[in-house]
């Protein structure tokens, strides 16, 4: 029961950044709405592993683990997070939940490429439902001003890098812990974008309002410490069973949207969802019969 209560809880944490997003875009230009939820996050995960931890582990990095830690953070937080947050300026919550659960499949066409293996019948079809789903999902939203088409673009992108993060980490042998990688990954990850929020974002039109902070604090403390740290707890049990948690993203999100942003839910809505789901499961079918018969 407690590991579903924690899986439970990543799906809600997880889910509800897109609405939060949202919500704190309405304060400030999306890049500076990220980088001080980064410099937030990765001060206060650093605080704690450094001050209240007295593990070994818990040391600065090496050399090359700096060379690693920052690359993670480019793509994993610079490129990902910063392009998601300014995607959500121009798309729907419920379609940014959405796109965040095609990942997996997304990672199964770059870790393939990246170790040379032929992506299987199932894997492909679930990439082709995933985002055939997005596609129908996203269609009556066009023509309102929930979604545009750039918006749509940059999430997907997005999608992409965040993928080819996950495959960047899965492919290293880290030393040091959890809590310090997360951390270090979204400081670094403040710290280059800071240029493209400098030479693209307009302070005048920031207000520090209770909706800003609100915003920014439940997506530092809530999404990318809480969240995560439940992430690393699942995925330290069952790595494979960990991304089936994936499945209530898009559910948890389509409720937040619908029940704080008004967004509308139709019948392209659950159409869309069921085949992200479905493309969800085909795809890991493959990991699921390995996993059963190892």
């Amino acid at each position: 029961m407690k590991n579903i209560g924690i899986g439970i809880l990543f799906s809600i944490l997880w889910s509800s950044a897109s609405v939060a997003t949202k919500f704190g875009v309405q304060s400030a230009p999306p890049l500076i709405l990220a980088n001080v939820r980064f410099f937030i996050a990765g001060i206060l995960l650093l605080t704690f592993s450094y001050l209240f931890t007295k593990n070994p582990s818990y040391r600065l990095p090496s050399r090359n683990e700096w060379l690693q830690l920052a690359l993670f953070g480019f793509l994993n937080t610079t490129l990902y997070l910063g392009l998601y947050v300014y995607a959500m300026k121009y798309t729907a919550a419920g379609i940014g939940s959405l796109a965040v659960s095609t990942n997996p499949l997304i990672i199964v066409l770059l870790s393939s490429w990246w170790l040379k293996r032929r992506p299987q019948s199932e894997e492909w079809l679930g990439i082709v439902l995933g985002m055939a789903g997005i596609g129908i999902a996203t269609y009556p939203l066009l023509g309102d001003s929930y979604t545009t088409v750039e918006g749509i673009t940059i999430l997907l992108i997005s999608m992409i890098a965040v993928s080819a993060a996950s495959v960047y980490y899965a492919s290293l042998k880290w030393e040091l812990p959890n809590l310090l990688i997360n951390g270090w990954q979204v400081f670094l990850g403040g710290v280059f974008l800071l240029p493209a929020t400098f030479l693209f974002s307009d302070f005048s039109e920031t207000r520090l309002d209770s909706t800003f902070w609100g915003s920014v604090l439940w997506l530092s403390l809530a999404v990318s410490i809480i969240g995560l740290i439940c992430w690393f707890y699942l995925l330290r049990l069952d790595a494979v069973k960990a991304s089936l948690w994936l499945f209530l993203c898009p559910l948890f999100g389509f409720f937040f949207a619908w029940w704080l942003m008004g967004e509308p839910v139709t019948v392209y809505t659950v159409i869309g969802t069921f085949f992200v789901l479905a493309g969800l499961y085909a795809g890991q079918r493959v990991k699921l019969s390995q996993e059963s018969k190892a």
